[in-house]
């Protein structure tokens, strides 16, 4: 699969894993790092919302810094200042106003991650972009490995000392990265393009191509869908990725040097169907499996919620499983949406795409915490039905796919007529 891709989607993935390896050990902890520092449940999900709350603005903004400086420079200009920045805060951290200076410094991330993926897909055929996100899974595969190490350092160390040194470890690993990966990608020709006809433009004047780019988003009912079954997905994910570990340590009483070992079962998982099964997988059926994948998550989520205390052979089950759904779903559903865009759009389009998700998404943390603290499997419950949602999302998404290429195929008969 890597062989088929060239140019800045290489580069990209080449270095990734020093992104990835780093995130996925202090990401593990970084909520139980919380509650030792002091912060409760209720901290957490606000710290949670205020970031996600920030990141509508600036993901608004993001389409049109993009175009502006070039996605390359937007790139590593905002990268240095959401994650080198921030790793560094949180490693110093001493107590909620600390968190609170690292997440308005993190949520600047939404201007590198839209930079990245007009970067990641821009000069890349339409049908090697599932090989991209399929490829972006296995480096989140392999590297999940690594997260044991964590689970190590915890055990040597204790818990905070040893999620500093995880946090520090990220601040060098990516800094190194951006300005590697920036020196020898290179800017595409829409970048160029749209850099030059940004010159001068102040954003108050952008904002027609922001409604116009709405107005498509609107009047397109597949990408009404899509967009829909992406927004509601990252919903899950983050309420999932909040909650999980402080569910797993407080509710279920597992040992909390223990919950660094689930990421590797994760990973072990997702090669199994990477080398096994996803090679079988033809495109035409991509909505088809992303119905299986969202339907193996939810009940993941379901088992969990039935778990007995201390079982973690059951959290290591649904970690497998919930890995599986993933590693089904998401290459496509990314796809679906690439695919979907037009590159003369994209970086608006992705900036919009962006902040509808952060508005759905911000409550994600305040009704986390809120919930969770009446019981604590209430937000697995929500989770399970967003699950359920985009299942159903997707069978209309195909359903409304057939429909347009039944019409092509008809308007294409009556012009060879």
């Amino acid at each position: 699969m890597f062989s088929r891709i060239r140019g800045n989607a290489r580069i990209c993935l080449l270095f990734e894993t020093m992104w990835v390896i780093p995130y996925n050990m202090f990401a593990t902890y970084s909520s139980v790092y919380m509650l030792s520092l002091g912060l409760n449940e209720t901290q957490i999900g606000l710290l949670a919302s205020t970031g996600l709350f920030l990141q509508i603005f600036t993901s608004f903004i993001s389409g049109h810094l993009t175009d502006m400086l070039g996605r390359r420079k937007a790139l590593l200009i905002f990268d240095l200042i959401s994650w080198s920045i921030a790793t560094f805060i949180w490693a110093i951290a001493q107590n909620f106003w600390y968190f609170l200076a690292a997440v308005i410094v993190n949520s600047f991330q939404k201007i590198p991650n839209t930079a990245w993926y007009c970067l990641l897909v821009e000069d890349t055929e339409p049908k090697d972009r599932s090989i991209i996100f399929t490829i972006l899974q296995i480096i989140s595969v392999i590297s999940g490995f690594f997260a044991p190490l964590g689970g190590l350092l915890v055990s040597k160390l204790t818990l905070v000392p040893a999620v500093r040194i995880m946090y520090l470890i990220a601040c060098i690993s990516m800094t190194i990265m951006f300005f590697s990966r920036n020196y020898l990608t290179y800017d595409t020709e829409i970048s160029i393009k749209k850099k030059t006809e940004s010159k001068g433009v102040k954003f108050k004047e952008s904002l027609g191509e922001y409604l116009d780019v709405i107005k498509r988003v609107i009047s397109n009912r597949s990408l009404k869908l899509i967009f829909s079954a992406y927004i509601l997905n990252n919903f899950q994910m983050t309420m999932r990725g909040t909650y999980l570990s402080i569910y797993l340590v407080n509710a279920l009483k597992i040992k909390d040097s223990l919950i660094g070992l689930f990421p590797a079962f994760s990973s072990a998982a997702m090669l199994i169907l990477l080398f096994l099964v996803v090679p079988k997988f033809k495109i035409e059926k991509s909505s088809i499996y992303m119905i299986s994948g969202f339907i193996i998550s939810m009940m993941a989520n379901v088992i969990l919620i039935l778990l007995p205390d201390g079982s973690v052979s059951g959290a290591i089950v649904i970690t497998m499983l919930a890995a599986a759904g993933n590693i089904i779903a998401a290459p496509y559903l990314e796809a679906s949406v690439a695919n979907l865009i037009e590159d003369e759009t994209r970086a608006k389009t992705m900036a919009i795409l962006t902040v509808l998700i952060l508005i759905f998404i911000s409550p994600a943390g305040i009704i986390g915490g809120w919930t969770y603290s009446i019981n604590p499997k209430i937000p697995f419950i929500i989770i399970s039905a967003a699950l359920l949602t985009n299942a159903l999302l997707i069978f209309l998404f195909r359903r409304e796919e057939g429909k347009e290429r039944k019409a092509l195929e008809e308007k294409l008969e009556m012009v060879k007529q």
